[in-house]
């Protein structure tokens, strides 16, 4: 058990509206998700002891993100870089922070114009460009994955529309997604490739937006029960591993289990960072929640339909995953108990358990 297991909870979510041209700056968006983060919370913006965001250069630094909301006297601050790794593994940072006393509450924002500014698809890929693998930002670099990951399972183009089409079919009841519409077999084939076996659709969304929590000692929510961040090779490192398909999820998945005392039974809402169809598949596998020889009639019977159930990344938007951290709230605030969610980064991640 984690020294911070259950001290923290989740009491305030918020988002702006998602958009693809917001026509406003990540400032703004940051300040309207935060304000509503704390009115969810009961607290005034003032009662605020640290502010922390992720962000890969695209986003507006917590103290201005401070000053606006007129947090005068600003403790604990951290502009954390990074991405997708960052969605779960910042609850434990906000967790952390209120186990040592240095907070009370702590406020938790991602904001960007994914769209119509900074998009995501043009991200470098790291120290892989010094090598000849053709890579041209993300999709091809986990394409690349993919392709071995469908080989070694038997998965192929019926198991990924599989997942994209039942994210449509979560999201249809969701006023916040910006993909409600139905997916056929037929128009999933249709979609052109963005690097095989990746078609559009395979890929999530580019979204404008913003999204805040607000983690208390002394207010009630969902608690912070775990939270467990690494990585080794993989996906991310396809120069210096024996498979290259291996995500995140296959390293953290163990230390989770292990921090935790849980098992994967006890899970009944998984929010899994979807910035790729293929992902969840490999990530069911990884934490115990479908078995690899099971995972194609897993998939076309629909059973993780579960999973995700406003739509994810892939339907509902991408808020670089804190999206999914806010369902994870209003999933337990709604009579589930216990919540996976997951952040993605290739071979790097992390990943915590929240529960009623």
């Amino acid at each position: 058990m984690q020294p911070f297991a259950g001290k923290a909870a989740v009491a305030g979510i918020g988002m702006t509206a998602l958009t693809r041209e917001s026509g406003r700056s990540e400032l703004d968006l940051a300040a309207e998700a935060c304000r509503a983060a704390c009115d969810d919370a009961g607290l005034a913006a003032t009662d605020v002891d640290a502010v922390l965001s992720y962000h890969m250069n695209d986003s507006a630094p917590v103290v201005q993100v401070a000053r606006t909301l007129g947090i005068t006297r600003l403790g604990w601050h951290n502009d954390i870089a990074g991405g997708g790794t960052q969605a779960a593994s910042v609850l434990g940072d906000a967790a952390m922070l209120i186990h040592s006393g240095l907070a009370r509450n702590v406020l938790i924002y991602r904001a960007l114009n994914g769209r119509s500014g900074k998009r995501m698809n043009t991200a470098s890929t790291g120290p892989q460009e010094r090598f000849t693998y053709g890579m041209a930002g993300p999709i091809p670099l986990f394409a690349l994955a993919a392709t071995r990951y469908l080989h070694d399972t038997g998965l192929g183009a019926e198991h990924l529309h599989a997942v994209v089409a039942q994210s449509r079919d979560n999201a249809k009841t969701n006023p916040r997604a910006l993909r409600r519409e139905p997916l056929s077999f037929e128009d999933y084939l249709a979609k052109p490739y963005v690097c095989t076996p990746l078609r559009t659709a395979d890929c999530c969304q580019e979204t404008d937006g913003a999204c805040a929590l607000v983690v208390s000692a002394v207010l009630p929510g969902p608690r912070v029960q775990a939270v467990v961040r690494g990585g080794g090779p993989g996906c991310s490192a396809m120069d210096r591993t024996p498979d290259v398909t291996t995500i995140f999820s296959a390293h953290v998945a163990p230390m989770l289990w292990e921090a935790s005392g849980m098992r994967p039974a006890d899970v009944d809402a998984a929010l899994l960072y979807d910035a790729y169809s293929w992902l969840v598949p490999r990530q069911l596998e990884d934490f115990g929640l479908a078995g690899r020889a099971e995972l194609g009639p897993y998939l076309l019977e629909r059973r993780h339909a579960w999973v995700n159930p406003h739509g994810g990344l892939l339907s509902e938007g991408y808020v670089h995953g804190l999206n999914n951290v806010a369902q994870a709230v209003r999933e337990l605030r709604n009579g589930r108990e216990t919540a996976l969610v997951t952040g993605f980064g290739g071979s790097y991640g992390s990943a915590a358990l929240l529960v009623a």
